[in-house]
């Protein structure tokens, strides 16, 4: 098992972009652009793989000086509850750190608001609507 930065356009990185579909957006009918993709390549990319499949991903935007941004975090389905997710966010919380972040933020989808809440993120205001899904903005200082 390794967390790995991924390069964009990288081999891993077309895994991750597969892995992001098959969870995050075919269920809701969407997908992801070719220009969404072009966006991505000034974003901190992470994978988890075992034996070279990608099991697990997210991505960090910058915000602003001290403000960066969890994206498209994903675990595979059968893999979850076995802290692979709490191995992600970790990860990324440290490389945030180490690039000198004081706070991670996320719109954090209503069904996992509890595992978010578990590592020590607050829900901030009310739940909105995004992608067709009740989500919830959350932050956590670093």
């Amino acid at each position: 098992m390794a967390l790995q930065l991924l390069d964009h356009g990288s081999a891993q990185y077309r895994q991750m972009i597969a892995l992001r579909e098959q969870l995050l957006r075919k269920p809701l009918g969407l997908s992801i652009s070719p220009e969404e993709m072009q966006t991505e390549a000034n974003n901190i990319l992470i994978g988890y793989t075992d034996d070279g499949k990608m099991e697990g991903c997210c991505m960090l935007v910058p915000v602003d000086a001290d403000t960066i941004q969890l994206r498209q975090m994903a675990v595979l389905a059968g893999l979850q509850g076995k802290g692979i997710g709490r191995t992600i966010l970790h990860f990324a919380e440290n490389i945030a750190r180490d690039k000198g972040y004081k706070k991670m933020v996320m719109h954090a989808r209503a069904s996992a608001v509890g595992f978010y809440e578990k590592n020590e993120y607050q829900k901030i205001g009310e739940p909105f609507y995004e992608v067709t899904l009740p989500h919830y903005l959350m932050e956590k200082k670093l």
